[in-house]
C-alpha cells in the first residue's frame, strides 16, 4: 500500500500556492504577506518532496514594506513560464498594487518589479498559443463595474494592450478572488 500524498503538499505557513510545471520540474510560489524576503519559491520533481530554492522578492527595492500591517503586503502570487522565462505576478496590497517580475532561473535573480495598474488583486497571467498574454484579476472595468476583469498585456514592459473587460460580476458576495484563465485540454 502506497503512502498518501501529504495535504497540504508543503507543511507550515505556505498560503495561496501557485504551481508551474516546466518539463519534469514543478515550481511553487506562495504569498508572504508582511514578511521579508517575499514570495518563497520551491522546487519538486514529484509534487511530494519540495525544496526551497529562493525568494522572488529578496531585495528591499522590490518589496516596500514600511508601515505594512498584519496580513498586508504580498497576496496570492501566480507563477508562469513562457518561452524560456519565468513570470511572477502578485499584489502588494499595502503599497504599490500589482507587480510583475521575471527571471530565467526560478531561483533568481528576479527582475525589479514592473508596477502595473494599482487597482485590483489576485492577478494571474495566461499565455495563449500565439504568445498573447492576458492578465485576469479582481478589479474594475473602465466604467467602474467591479468583478473579474481581463485584458491583454505586454509581460516584458507591463503595458496594457487592451481595455479591461469585465468577464464576471461575481456571485454576490463582498469580493471575488483567485481568478485564473487556463486552456482546457492542454
Amino acid at each position: 500500500m502506497s503512502s498518501p500524498v501529504p495535504n497540504p503538499i508543503i507543511g507550515g505557513f505556505h498560503p495561496d500556492p501557485s504551481i508551474c510545471r516546466v518539463g519534469d520540474d514543478f515550481y511553487l510560489a506562495n504569498s508572504s504577506f508582511e514578511w521579508f524576503p517575499g514570495v518563497p519559491i520551491h522546487h519538486s520533481r514529484d509534487l511530494v518532496h519540495w525544496r526551497l530554492i529562493g525568494n522572488a522578492l529578496d531585495r528591499p527595492t522590490q518589496l516596500p514594506l514600511t508601515g505594512v500591517h498584519h496580513s498586508g503586503g504580498i497576496w496570492a502570487p501566480t507563477l508562469r513560464w513562457h518561452a524560456g522565462r519565468f513570470y511572477l505576478i502578485t499584489t502588494n496590497i499595502a503599497g504599490g498594487g500589482n507587480l510583475l517580475l521575471s527571471a530565467t532561473d526560478p531561483a533568481g535573480p528576479w527582475s525589479e518589479p514592473l508596477w502595473l495598474d494599482p487597482q485590483g488583486y489576485d492577478p494571474s497571467l495566461f499565455f495563449d498559443a500565439d504568445g498573447t498574454c492576458y492578465l485576469t484579476k479582481a478589479g474594475a472595468d473602465a466604467s467602474g463595474q467591479h468583478g473579474i476583469v481581463q485584458y491583454r498585456i505586454d509581460p516584458d514592459s507591463g503595458r496594457r494592450l487592451s481595455p479591461p473587460l469585465l468577464i464576471w460580476h461575481g456571485s454576490g458576495g463582498f469580493g471575488v478572488e483567485g481568478p485564473h484563465l487556463l486552456r482546457h485540454g492542454a
